[in-house]
């Protein structure tokens, strides 16, 4: 049977029994019941991390303890907000913020995405919250997440756009270049995709 794990991708929590490539770290989202009672604990601390590392292990859902959410990938995760982990993906974390800029510390990338991806308010869904940004599709480089003309999350790969599911990338359509769209990935994650950090994409995103 399928394990069934928390994912939020767009700032809704989930449970699927899909899981993806990567976890993540928004704090602890649980109550003493280990049911999930809030979006996030942590303000600004939004990372996302291998799945296994070393002999590390983490409970799904266990009071006072950061609970482990999951992204289908690096472009669902730069979406929700959140950057590579500075421990296990030390490399990832390395390109994506050289590709920002060479002089920033973890603490004031963190603040910056904080500042670029929710207003305020509170609750489990938050996906009303979630602050878009418009850009011309032209512009936008491989790797940036969009809303598209029929609502959903698209991924903008190549001359395609690429919806997303739980189970990965799906109904694949032409990108169209005159369009204006409104972006789910923050800009600052724009700007590392735009200059040279390259995402780990779902094995669905090449079919």
């Amino acid at each position: 049977m399928p394990r069934r794990n928390r994912v939020d991708p767009w700032g809704d929590l989930h449970a699927v029994s899909a899981r993806g490539l990567f976890t993540g770290n928004r704090g602890c989202i649980v109550d003493e019941r280990e049911q999930v009672v809030r979006h996030h604990r942590s303000s600004t601390l939004w990372i996302t991390c291998l799945t296994a590392f070393r002999d590390w292990r983490v409970p799904l859902a266990r009071p006072n303890r950061w609970t482990p959410i999951f992204f289908l990938d690096d472009a669902v995760a730069l979406a929700a907000g959140h950057r590579p982990c500075a421990t296990c993906r030390r490399d990832m974390y390395r390109s994506y913020r050289d590709a920002v800029d060479p002089g920033l510390r973890a603490v004031e990338l963190d603040r910056r995405l904080t500042s670029e991806r929710l207003r305020r308010g509170s609750g489990i869904d938050r996906g009303r919250d979630r602050k878009t940004w418009r850009a011309d599709l032209e512009s936008l480089p491989d790797g940036t997440v969009v809303i598209g003309t029929d609502g959903q999350a698209r991924l903008v790969l190549g001359d395609r756009m690429l919806a997303f599911s739980f189970g990965g990338w799906t109904r694949p359509e032409a990108r169209t270049v005159t369009d204006v769209v409104e972006v789910l990935t923050p800009p600052t994650s724009v700007r590392a995709l735009a200059s040279g950090f390259t995402p780990v994409l779902h094995p669905t995103a090449g079919r």
